[in-house]
């Protein structure tokens, strides 16, 4: 997977991915256990490509690196890269991409009656109510998260 700068912003730096190219890497179809060790395939099953797991709508698809610790508790570290799909649909309690006043954030998006908020996953960080004064927009649906151990 090649990815392409397009944008950045001081919070987020956004990518295009060259879909067309495959990257087949091996996958064993068994599982791994987190508990007790298992008994392990000693065979591989199949090619796996990242781009037909990740990306399941790639004309509404595109990837952001994340800056910053406001999405800690949700799994979303600094350096992460995000999987964000424009063409899922936006349901409460979602993470997305926002625009609001000339800034881009990755937030939670939380619906109370009429009202609207973008939560921090970080005690340290304030919600955010949307209101109809600002700029705001919405720039897709984080769809997955690839983190980095090492």
């Amino acid at each position: 997977m090649k990815l392409k700068k397009i944008y950045t912003s001081p919070f987020l730096d956004f990518y295009s991915s060259n879909l067309n190219s495959k990257l087949n890497i091996p996958y064993f179809e068994s599982t791994v256990s987190a508990g007790f060790p298992s008994p392990a395939d000693d065979h591989l099953h199949t090619k796996l490509d990242l781009n037909d797991l990740l990306v399941q709508n790639p004309s509404a698809t595109y990837y952001v690196r994340v800056v910053g610790d406001s999405m800690l508790n949700a799994g979303i570290m600094s350096g992460d890269l995000l999987v964000v799909d424009r063409s899922l649909e936006v349901r409460n309690n979602c993470i997305v991409v926002a625009y609001i006043d000339g800034d881009f954030t990755v937030k939670r998006i939380i619906k109370k009656k009429d009202k609207m908020f973008l939560q921090a996953a970080n005690e340290n960080y304030r919600h955010i109510e949307i209101t109809t004064e600002m700029d705001f927009e919405l720039f897709g649906v984080v769809a997955h998260v690839i983190h980095h151990f090492v």
